[in-house]
């Protein structure tokens, strides 16, 4: 899931809202979906971050002692100087890589009731 090539924004930038709506029509589905996928984005680094540092957990049963493992802060690092989940998903729908569809309307009455 690590975003090594993405040409998301580090820094906050300001957007225009006519050209992120293009693809679906409407701002609010649009913000909606770059939400969502934002959280799916999220849980994947998340998942991938708890994953990379589980091998650096102590197994000792003295938790007094700090270590501070250089490889570990690298790590850290890394994931903190990352693009945020919000800036790679408005990313990947200006690429055109997000894959999105409307609920029929038979899925749409599943749903309700």
């Amino acid at each position: 899931m690590t975003m090594k090539n993405s040409n998301a924004a580090k820094t906050t930038i300001t957007r225009d809202v006519s050209k992120l709506d293009q693809e679906i029509g409407n701002v609010y589905e649009t913000v909606a979906m770059l939400g969502k996928r934002a959280n799916q984005i999220s849980v994947a680094i998340k998942e991938e971050l708890s994953a990379k540092l589980e091998e650096f957990a102590v197994n000792g049963e003295n938790l007094e002692e700090v270590y501070e493992n250089r490889e570990q802060i690298e790590v850290s690092k890394h994931y903190e100087r990352m693009p945020k989940p919000g800036a790679l998903a408005i990313q990947e729908l200006l690429d055109g890589k997000l894959y999105f569809r409307r609920a029929t309307a038979d899925e749409k009455a599943v749903v309700k009731s």
